[in-house]
């Protein structure tokens, strides 16, 4: 199923959800705050369910699937979906699904002070992934809402009043400020455990800002005495040859399996011991290790820094003491709304990021990045995502006004796809989105910020 289907059959059964609590709670106001794992999580305006109301809800549920209601819906000239259900009106960015019969598979999970209603995997459209709960990822999006109560922000529309009150400025080094200091917190905690630390393991899904997040972190480090050293991944890769296949046929670069994890562990016990290692240098062009190597030794006030899309799975460096290690989980987990009802998916906005960046740094025309969008999402879904809660913190990589400040770049690529194009649909959903945002001068945003990744006049080598 692509993105898009399971966002359908998502924007479905949230409907329905809006209709059931009408129903059941007519007093009271649906709050569906974010996404979190393979749900969305939701909460009543006024008031705290117990385990005995969600069921009750679930099974409101079930039976309004089960009598497959025909949703009806209009489209508006603003590419908006107008729905109505139990004498609501209900605006949408993504299009119902016509019937509500095919909606199988979901599920209420009581998750205080709220509930979570989980949908089918992407992957596995099929079924539910077994519900394991996202503690640190909760944590993570219960910091952020504190932070956007204390600046007195609820939803888009307040980011666009700052904006027209010729005072992005001030939001813009507010939400940079925001970022340095958890970055310097994220340091401090591992200053702290530097008689143990030695290995900082750095992962989180695509265009998530996880470079220059690398970089500020090691400065701050620095700040704290420490001396980081990076440590690429991608530098062990197995000879092209070697290299596993898909279920395509096609060699599987994502695949732990694709890396030499022997010669890791082997160099990575060894710079921890204090010796010496040749560590190898990847040609990706021929497709196997240069003949020479970089020589490496471990100081100790030195710390490696290492990133990349298996640096949280456990299967990485599992000989490896994990006191040794601070791993860290970057994303961009975009929390403001456009309202009750209608979230900004994190997902999108990490495609948004990337639209711009292909196109800037790496010659990716947009209906490129959103072919090849699906295949990186399931690698995602595989590789990343699984071990987001093998974390020991979680930095959330989202700026206020990003999408503000992108808008004008990404409505210039998405406006050039047409009709023909398979992601027509797409490109047309997420011109609808930015629609929301009113555009930002970029001039103000700092040179080391993360958005600067993505815009282009960043600080760093990137």
């Amino acid at each position: 199923m692509s993105d898009y289907s399971i966002r359908k059959y998502r924007q479905t059964l949230i409907i329905g959800l809006i209709g059931v609590i009408k129903e059941l709670f007519p007093s009271e106001q649906l709050i569906i705050s974010h996404s979190i794992l393979d749900g969305v999580y939701c909460e009543l305006k006024n008031s705290v369910l117990s385990s005995r109301e969600i069921q009750k809800i679930e099974d409101h549920l079930k039976t309004w699937v089960n009598t497959d209601q025909t949703i009806h819906y209009e489209t508006g000239d603003d590419h908006l979906f107008h729905c109505q259900i139990q004498e609501q009106m209900i605006t949408t960015i993504y299009p119902p699904l016509e019937q509500s019969g095919s909606l199988k598979h979901f599920k209420l999970i009581h998750f205080l002070p709220g509930f979570i209603l989980l949908f089918p995997n992407a992957n596995h459209p099929d079924s539910l992934s077994p519900f394991v709960p996202p503690e640190k990822l909760s944590a993570t999006f219960s910091e952020t809402q504190r932070w956007l109560e204390n600046l007195h922000l609820s939803n888009v529309q307040d980011v666009n009043a700052i904006i027209s009150a010729k005072s992005s400025q001030d939001l813009i080094y507010l939400a940079e400020a925001l970022h340095e200091k958890m970055i310097s917190s994220i340091a401090d905690r591992i200053f702290k455990k530097r008689s143990k630390v030695r290995v900082i393991l750095i992962s989180g899904p695509t265009s998530s800002g996880k470079t220059t997040f690398a970089q500020r972190l090691s400065t701050q480090l620095r700040v704290n005495g420490l001396r980081p050293v990076a440590l690429s991944l991608d530098n062990y890769f197995l000879p092209r040859e070697k290299t596993p296949l898909d279920c395509n046929g096609q060699y599987d670069f994502e695949c732990l399996e694709a890396l030499d994890l022997p010669l890791l562990a082997a160099h990575l016990n060894a710079l921890i011991g204090g010796s010496e290692v040749e560590t190898p240098l990847f040609d990706f062009v021929c497709g196997g290790r240069c003949p020479a190597g970089r020589t490496m030794r471990l100081g100790p006030d030195e710390i490696l820094v290492i990133e990349g899309i298996h640096a949280l799975n456990p299967s990485l460096l599992p000989s490896l003491d994990r006191t040794q290690m601070f791993k860290i989980y970057v994303s961009a987990l975009f929390q403001l709304n456009i309202d009750a009802y209608t979230r900004v998916p994190t997902t999108e906005v990490r495609l948004i990021r990337r639209l711009v960046r292909d196109y800037k740094f790496r010659g990716s025309d947009p209906a490129r990045t959103l072919a090849q969008w699906e295949s990186v999402r399931r690698g995602e879904n595989n590789n990343i995502f699984p071990y987001q809660e093998e974390a020991d913190v979680m930095f959330n990589s989202s700026l206020l006004y990003e999408l503000n400040a992108l808008r004008p770049y990404a409505e210039h690529l998405l406006i050039s796809i047409t009709p023909e194009c398979p992601h027509y649909e797409m490109a047309v959903h997420l011109l609808t989105l930015l629609s929301f945002f009113d555009s930002l001068d970029i001039s103000t945003v700092p040179f080391n910020s993360i958005l600067r990744e993505f815009l282009g006049g960043s600080a760093y080598n990137v």
